[in-house]
């Protein structure tokens, strides 16, 4: 089946500043794919060239087998695209904006009361709708433009920084709608808020100045990027046989061991890939005779794989910069 997005080799630059370099991936029809990245990474730009707001300098893009560059006014028909900062028009009534909106995204006009109704109700602001937007909190003004990203039923949802300045309690209900509209949208999602992204997406790219870095469940990414997290255990036993036997148990890659003055042992144990020692460590624990107190396992986190990938990428660009110098030299 051909994929709802896919990027080929995607290159922006301005004013001889490359914003995006080589940028290549898909998004199949039905995910929900989060694009992470820290600001000034890449993806605004990204999306406003998939929505065709602003042109490449270099590369191919297609939206449903719709070339963005050749065909633009088809793809935008496919695409309800919220920017981060969801311009409103905040001296009208919720319906009547998006009465309005429907009218310009060429909403059949016998068919825009329904549509209307419809998306208000699917993004819980019906009761609202006779309420001026500047009325609104943030969070129900987030559901108005989503409503409005809603109304012309497309195939794909992009969604730029959804639940920026959102609090607690409205980033959960947002997070639930956009959950809730993947059942029958693909939706691109792209923040720089992590937690928003592992509990919301099925598939993550990550991109970091201007490059794509991984892409790929978190699951995967937790395997093949990093250990299998960490296990903290708490011990009263002999500093020496705990720094000599944890080190071997099976399934461990690596311990850090220390002391407090409480006379304990704490010990940080990086678990290898698909392995969990906390049973195996236990098991040293009594054949040791030591007294274990705690014995958790953290799971490694998308914030822990996304430092260790920009970390290194950070580290590689560097060492370019060293090389550029010592030929220049």
């Amino acid at each position: 089946m051909q994929p709802m997005i896919k990027v080929e080799n995607l290159t922006k630059r301005y004013a001889g500043v490359t914003a995006l370099n080589g940028v290549s991936f898909e998004v199949g029809r039905g995910e929900i794919v989060g694009f992470l990245g820290p600001n000034g990474a890449g993806k605004s730009t990204t999306m406003k060239i998939l929505t065709g707001f602003i042109p490449a300098s270099a590369g191919q893009v297609t939206v449903a087998g719709c070339d963005v560059f050749e065909e633009s006014l088809e793809v935008r028909r496919h695409i309800g695209y919220m920017p981060e900062n969801n311009p409103l028009y905040v001296d009208m009534r919720v319906n009547e904006y998006l009465k309005f909106r429907a009218k310009l995204k060429g909403v059949a006009r016998a068919d825009r009361k329904e549509r209307v109704q419809e998306a208000m109700e699917r993004t819980g602001i019906a009761d609202v709708q006779d309420r001026v937007i500047g009325q609104l909190s943030k969070g129900y003004r987030q559901r108005v433009g989503l409503a409005d990203a809603l109304l012309h039923e497309p195939d794909l949802l992009i969604l730029d920084e959804p639940t920026i300045g959102l609090d607690p309690v409205q980033i959960r209900q947002v997070r639930e709608l956009i959950k809730e509209l993947g059942k029958q949208h693909t939706i691109l999602l792209s923040t720089h808020i992590l937690p928003e992204v592992e509990m919301t997406c099925n598939r993550v790219i990550i991109i970091h100045r201007g490059k794509i870095l991984a892409s790929d469940t978190p699951e995967n990414l937790r395997k093949t990027l990093r250990s299998g997290g960490m296990v903290n255990v708490e011990l009263r036993a002999p500093l020496a046989d705990v720094q000599s036997v944890l080190p071997v148990v099976p399934g461990v890659a690596s311990v850090t061991v220390t002391t407090g003055d409480d006379g304990m042992v704490y010990a940080a144990v990086e678990a290898k890939a698909d392995a969990d020692p906390r049973e195996a460590i236990y098991q040293a624990a009594v054949q040791g005779g030591w007294t274990l107190r705690e014995l958790t396992r953290s799971r490694t986190t998308l914030e822990d794989i996304f430092v260790q990938v920009t970390r290194e990428e950070d580290e590689a660009e560097e060492d370019r910069r060293d090389q550029r110098r010592s030929v220049l030299r």
